[in-house]
C-alpha cells in the first residue's frame, strides 16, 4: 500500500513559501486518490448582513501554513495515517443561489463517489444544504452537530427560501438529516421572538447555549452530544461565530458572549469515535479579520475534524 503524501517538508521549504494549499498537502491531482479532501466553496450570496465570506477558503488555507503533522490533543498523525488532500475550490455561480446550490452539491457527490470524505471551507452558511444532501446520498440521514451564534433554521428571509439563515430547516424538510439527533451548540443572543425557539423545537433541534457550555464545561457537554448522536452517521456545521468576536472578528454577523476557541477545539475532541462523516467550516470573512485571527481558529478548527476523521480509519473502499 502507497504510504499517504504528506504535507510539504518545512525543514526544507519554509512555511511562508511554496503553494497554499491547506496545511501545505498534496493537490487532489497530485495522488492516486484520497481519504479525506479539503474543499473550498467561495460563495457568499446568502447572506444577511456582512459579505465577504467568499474570501473565507483562501484565507483559512493561508493560515493553516503553520498546522503541523502530530495532533497531540488526540495522540493522532492526521496527514500520516490517511491521504489528505487540497481538492481546490468549487466554482460557483455567485449571481444565482439556486444554481450555486445544485452545483456543490453536484461537486460534492462527485468528490465522495470512491468513499472519500469532505471538510468543507466555506462560504457563506447556505453551503451546508447542499453539503447535507450529499452527506445523505450516501450514508442516508445524518446526525447534525451545528456550531452557531444562531439557529438558522428560519422559513425564509426577505421572501427567499435558500440564505444563509435558512439551511437547516430545509435540511429538515427534505428529509436529509436524523431529526432524532440534531443539536445547536454556542447559540446565544437576540431573537425575533420566543417563536423562533418554539419552532426550532418542533424542527427536533435540541440546543446547548455558550452560556450552557460556560457553566458545564467542554468534558460534560461533549458527552452530552456523544449520547444524542450515538453511533449514527455524524455531520459537524461549523459557523466560525459560534466563537466570541474575541475569538473570531472576521465573520459576518458577530454576536457577543460566545465559545473561546478552547472550548470549540475540546468539544471537538471530546467527539472522538463518533462516526463523522462529513463536516464543514464556514463564515469566515477575513476583511473583518485582525492578525488572521478568524483564519488561524478556522485552520485549527479544521485540523481538528481531519483528526477526527483519521482515528476512524480510510476510506470505507480501503476498508473492503
Amino acid at each position: 500500500m502507497t504510504e499517504p503524501r504528506g504535507p510539504v517538508d518545512s525543514s526544507r521549504v519554509p512555511r511562508f513559501a511554496g503553494p497554499a494549499t491547506f496545511a501545505r498537502l498534496p493537490r487532489l491531482d497530485e495522488v492516486s486518490g484520497a481519504d479525506v479532501a479539503v474543499v473550498g466553496v467561495p460563495f457568499d450570496g446568502g447572506v444577511s448582513y456582512r459579505p465577504g465570506a467568499r474570501f473565507g477558503p483562501a484565507a483559512v488555507r493561508e493560515a493553516s501554513r503553520l498546522l503541523r503533522p502530530y495532533h497531540p490533543g488526540l495522540d493522532v498523525s492526521p496527514f500520516a495515517t490517511q491521504q489528505v488532500a487540497d481538492a481546490g475550490d468549487i466554482a460557483v455561480n455567485p449571481f444565482d443561489i439556486g444554481e450555486a446550490i445544485e452545483t456543490i452539491q453536484d461537486a460534492a457527490n462527485g468528490l465522495q463517489a470512491d468513499g472519500t470524505r469532505l471538510v468543507t471551507i466555506g462560504g457563506d452558511h447556505t453551503i451546508a444544504l447542499p453539503l447535507l444532501r450529499a452527506a445523505a446520498q450516501r450514508h442516508g440521514p445524518v446526525a447534525v452537530l451545528h456550531f452557531d451564534a444562531h439557529l438558522d433554521t428560519w422559513d425564509t428571509y426577505f421572501g427567499a427560501e435558500h440564505t444563509h439563515g435558512t439551511p437547516f430547516r430545509r435540511a429538515v424538510e427534505e428529509g436529509v438529516v436524523d431529526t432524532s439527533a440534531l443539536s445547536h451548540v454556542g447559540t446565544r443572543g437576540p431573537l425575533y421572538g420566543k417563536q423562533d425557539l418554539t419552532e426550532d423545537e418542533k424542527l427536533g433541534f435540541g440546543i446547548v447555549t455558550s452560556a450552557d457550555v460556560y457553566r458545564r464545561g467542554a468534558d460534560e457537554v461533549a458527552d452530552q452530544l456523544r449520547q444524542r448522536i450515538g453511533d449514527r452517521p455524524l455531520y459537524i456545521s461549523i459557523d466560525i461565530d459560534c466563537l466570541d468576536p474575541a475569538h473570531a472578528p472576521g465573520t459576518g454577523t458577530p454576536e457577543a458572549g460566545g465559545l473561546t476557541s478552547r472550548e470549540l477545539l475540546e468539544i471537538l475532541r471530546g467527539l472522538a469515535g463518533c462516526r463523522l462523516v462529513g463536516a464543514d467550516v464556514v463564515e469566515v470573512a477575513p476583511a473583518y479579520d485582525h492578525a488572521e485571527i478568524t483564519s488561524v481558529a478556522a485552520s485549527h478548527v479544521a485540523y481538528d475534524l481531519i483528526s477526527l476523521l483519521a482515528l476512524q480509519g480510510k476510506r470505507e473502499t480501503t476498508d473492503e
